[in-house]
């Protein structure tokens, strides 16, 4: 019947002035490895009372769930501390966001810099290149989030902590070739250089990040 349930959209993306806006970086670009690309974005958690902020980093190519904060507020605490997380697993070449203040300002650029990973942000228009995290804030919506009503940010903590980790190490899917996430990301990572060095190593697949709330004294 085409029956879906209505939720009081709040809007997650808004440009900061001021911030500097990086170039986009993807255009043209072939992405045929783990760690190419990352991306990042915020959605928000109808509760059985209001509502939280999401937000996930994953691998472009994977699409692997490096890391997931939940948060009360959109300020950048909670996005720059997802990215710490992520960024003990490992090091990608180029980091994708789009323009919203948390992505933008000095806490989150300033780190990846330090880093050594190279800035990219979409233009307007550009849903399409967020969209494989975009088929995750859909997926985890309706096959977790819409199937429960979370009574605190605990219960939500919980519940999307068990998804994503199904979801790294048990979700096949079809568009790489039936494997998981987790497969994916950790089957290419660890490579051998001529050297004999390696260049880099995996984590646990079943640890995805996301121990940390950020919930203000507001919420119980």
């Amino acid at each position: 019947m085409g029956l879906k349930a209505i939720y009081r959209h709040p809007r997650t993306s808004q440009p900061a002035p001021g911030h500097k806006i990086y170039p986009y970086l993807l255009s043209g670009m072939e992405i045929t490895r783990p760690n190419q690309v990352w991306t990042a974005d915020i959605t928000y958690i109808p509760m059985a009372r209001g509502f939280l902020y999401l937000v996930a980093i994953i691998d472009w190519y994977s699409r692997y769930v490096l890391s997931w904060r939940l948060s009360n507020t959109l300020d950048d605490s909670f996005c720059v501390e997802a990215l710490e997380e992520a960024l003990r697993k490992g090091r990608p070449d180029i980091f994708n966001t789009d323009q919203g203040a948390q992505f933008t300002g000095a806490a989150f650029t300033g780190l990846l810099e330090r880093h050594g990973v190279r800035i990219s942000m979409d233009g307007k228009g550009r849903y399409s290149d967020n969209l494989f995290i975009e088929r995750l804030w859909r997926t985890v919506k309706y096959e977790e989030v819409y199937l429960k009503a979370y009574q605190d940010g605990r219960d939500a903590r919980a519940g999307i902590g068990d998804y994503f980790r199904f979801y790294n190490a048990e979700r096949p899917h079809q568009a790489l070739g039936y494997r998981t996430p987790a497969e994916v990301f950790t089957s290419i990572l660890v490579e051998v250089t001529q050297g004999g060095m390696v260049e880099s190593l995996t984590t646990d697949p079943l640890r995805t990040a996301g121990p940390a709330l950020n919930i203000a004294p507001i919420l119980s």
